[in-house]
């Protein structure tokens, strides 16, 4: 369903949700909860790859429906679009580009399964389909419901069989999608109600391991075990790919209810995990589930009488705690992927570290929406840093994938560092920052020796090139908050590559060989996913702006801020054609050469208001929020990618972002909402009115802070961390005096 009638549905789903879970809290006000906005279904079709299913907050445990069906719109397991249903798997990816997890898959039906039937499916309808928070539930063609709900490390399930059925409850221990494989797998009954077993896979992250252990409400008869060659009942075994199915007697009925807890160090781990869950009361799990989400809506409270901006705000935040997720057992305890059991000294170990998305604006968002928990986080890189020798890149089950370019843990520990975040060793954070930045690997010796990574040495030399240069500038901050000042000024130098690569010629930058010469042939248009391109996943449009520690540095060298301002006019304005035979498709979201479907282009919008044009970023972004989210299943313009798309939105409805996402500075654009209150560390909070707003009104006429006028066109997190009032005046017409004085902009290398 789409548009009013798929609407219509969804806020009668709401209504039911808020019903049922106003019998659990008290009805007084969750009505009203931020809460009741969420659409988990915002993202799940088109190329936003999220999933509906049912988990907690960065919860070990993501179970939810998968299709059965493979190809790049189902990295999650599930779309929108689809209306098949193969199992119900306890590992998804939120809005990742890369298909894999999927893990624990599990199926109930009406009859024992046929072992041929790799990827057995049934029919369902949307119109049988309802999300919520820590909430699932779908009515099969077959007529059974299921409803799912979540802890951290353990699922619940609850099934109603039709009457006269015969229940069964497979283990599909081979069910994968995509890239994942399984490469062994085992089942084996401890009674008559406790299953435990293991799934090895490869893929995406070459090494997996989950370990799982279920227990039933109402005993099975038996547990079958098959795979390929063999048949057998009993107490069950070992073999390469082996399922097993647990079969029920005929319950007239009632339900059966099944907990499945997880650990990635053993079985006997897995079984305590069980005791996250007590009892078998369905809606008590569900309703703690729920609290944990209100507990995290909560944080930021909007005023609007637009109630769509409300369900595409608070679908966005809820979407932001999705990933990274917790790894360890609940001691701290976890299996690396090279098979050594460690503990985290302190607290938990948290894996899925999309860096090359989450650094722009995911990550900045940590330090105010999740200070205590960021702390793990970052420890965690750290301590991958330690088992891998290096911080990760895109880190999957403890596993480097090496997927993308750059080394974005850097800015997220320098953007931490440099807030003052507890919990950090600032001179093992420099150390292993500087390990990467003197690895001899992804083409990085190459882009020390030259000063940039030349294009005949590899390939997405520019990308590369850039992004390396932003993550130097970031260590070199790092270098002067500790007084290490050669290395500052090494790492200041690093910062400067991108203007090796700018070509005043064509008004680019470019890929430049190893003689120094110009590569070619080149098409400012034309992007790839060949070895032979110049920028990943994007073209010289989009990457030429990629300067976003010195943007008046590259301004000039255009040769004034004019200049740069018709060049960044350009860019929203020239054809949105997309040339390449083998273009990748998360070049979307376009206006112009504007990719807002991915992320490279993020900050992009805001740098008008480094150069004293402040009234263009406040339009465009205006014109991207409502143009590129939607409340619909295909409200995202790209892939959500584990956050960074909701986060971008959540900092630009609420009038600000990260225009540089190490140095503290929040840039504003357009204020959407009359009035947030964001708690802060400390009982502190942050208040944020916009007076005179409305959807023709995009333009800031002026602000104050704390009832005096503010002229800048930022504010830095140390004084957002003071809490208080800051307001805006919004407006029809551009005020093009507001943030015209260079003491008002936002801070660049080149002043």
């Amino acid at each position: 369903m789409r548009g009013l009638n798929r609407n219509s549905f969804w806020r009668t789903q709401i209504f039911t949700t808020a019903f049922i879970t106003r019998i659990f809290f008290n009805s007084t006000c969750y009505a009203q909860s931020p809460s009741t906005f969420v659409d988990p279904f915002i993202g799940t079709g088109g190329h936003g790859h999220t999933y509906p299913g049912a988990t907690v907050p960065f919860g070990m445990v993501q179970l939810s429906p998968d299709n059965g069906t493979e190809g790049w719109d189902w990295c999650s397991g599930y779309n929108y679009g689809d209306s098949n249903i193969a199992g119900f798997s306890h590992t998804h990816l939120s809005g990742t580009g890369c298909g894999d997890w999927c893990d624990i898959s599990v199926m109930p039906n009406t009859d024992a399964i046929p072992d041929t039937a790799a990827h057995f499916k049934v029919k369902f309808s949307h119109k049988n389909e309802v999300a919520g928070l820590g909430f699932y539930s779908v009515t099969l063609s077959n007529g059974i419901k299921i409803s799912l709900t979540a802890t951290e490390r353990c699922g619940l399930h609850q099934y109603y069989f039709p009457k006269g059925s015969k229940p069964v409850v497979l283990f599909n221990m081979g069910f994968m999608i995509n890239y994942d494989s399984t490469t062994e797998s085992a089942i084996v009954s401890l009674n008559d109600s406790t299953v435990v077993g293991y799934r090895y896979s490869t893929g995406w992250a070459n090494v997996q391991r989950v370990y799982f252990a279920a227990r039933t409400s109402v005993p099975f008869t038996k547990l079958h075990t098959y795979n390929v060659a063999r048949f057998k009942d009993g107490k069950g075994g070992k073999g390469k790919v082996e399922n097993g199915e647990l079969i029920f007697t005929d319950l007239d009925g009632k339900p059966i209810l099944m907990k499945v807890a997880l650990s990635s160090v053993s079985t006997d781990k897995a079984l305590l995990a069980l005791k996250e869950i007590d009892g078998w009361d369905f809606n008590k799990v569900q309703k703690n589930a729920a609290q944990k989400w209100e507990h995290e809506m909560a944080k930021i409270q909007v005023k609007t009488t637009d109630e769509r901006l409300k369900r595409i705000f608070y679908s966005g935040l809820y979407h932001t705690c999705m990933a990274p997720v917790i790894y360890s057992d609940a001691d701290g305890q976890y299996r690396n992927a090279k098979g050594k059991i460690l503990k985290m000294k302190k607290g938990q170990r948290y894996t899925v570290f999309s860096l090359w998305d989450t650094f722009r604006g995911l990550n900045p968002l940590f330090t105010l929406t999740q200070p205590e928990r960021n702390t793990d986080i970052l420890n965690s890189m750290l301590a991958f840093s330690d088992e891998n020798g290096l911080l990760p890149v895109w880190d999957l089950s403890t596993f480097e994938t090496g997927c993308m370019s750059g080394y974005h843990a850097v800015p997220v520990l320098a953007d931490a560092l440099l807030k003052n975040t507890d919990g950090l060793d600032a001179e093992r954070v420099y150390a292993a920052m500087k390990k990467s930045a003197f690895q001899h690997i992804r083409g990085t010796q190459d882009y020390i020796k030259y000063g940039y990574l030349p294009q005949d040495s590899g390939s997405y030399s520019v990308t590369i090139t850039l992004e390396y240069a932003y993550d130097d500038w970031c260590i070199a901050q790092v270098a002067k908050k500790l007084g290490k000042t050669d290395d500052y000024n090494l790492f200041m130098k690093r910062a400067q590559a991108y203007k090796l690569l700018f070509d005043q010629s064509t008004g680019f930058i470019r890929g430049k060989n190893a003689d120094g010469s110009w590569h070619v042939p080149f098409d400012p248009y034309m992007t790839s996913t060949e070895g032979t391109s110049m920028y990943e996943e994007g073209n010289a449009w989009q990457y030429t702006f990629f300067v976003p520690h010195d943007v008046r540095g590259l301004a000039m060298e255009y040769g004034s801020y004019d200049k740069f301002s018709r060049k960044l006019d350009s860019l929203f304005t020239v054809t949105s054609q997309v040339k390449g035979e083998s273009a990748p498709p998360d070049v979307s979201g376009l206006i112009g050469q504007y990719a807002h479907g991915n992320e490279p282009s993020h900050h992009i919008a805001y740098m008008y208001d480094f150069i004293g044009q402040a009234w263009k970023t406040q339009e465009k972004i205006r014109f991207i929020v409502d143009s590129m989210y939607h409340d619909q299943p295909d409200g995202y313009a790209g892939n959500e990618d584990c956050g960074q798309m909701s986060a971008w939105a959540i900092w630009s409805m609420i009038g600000m972002y990260p225009a540089n996402p190490a140095n503290g500075e929040y840039v504003f654009g357009s204020p959407m909402f009359d009035e947030v209150t964001i708690k802060l560390p400390g009982n502190k909070k942050i208040v944020i009115k916009a007076r005179n707003n409305a959807k023709d009104h995009p333009y800031i006429q002026s602000i104050t802070r704390n009832g005096a006028p503010y002229s800048k066109t930022y504010i830095t997190h140390e004084d957002l961390l003071k809490g208080g009032v800051l307001e805006f005046v919004m407006g029809d017409k551009p005020n093009k005096s507001y943030g015209a004085k260079p003491g008002d902009w936002p801070s660049s290398v080149n002043n």
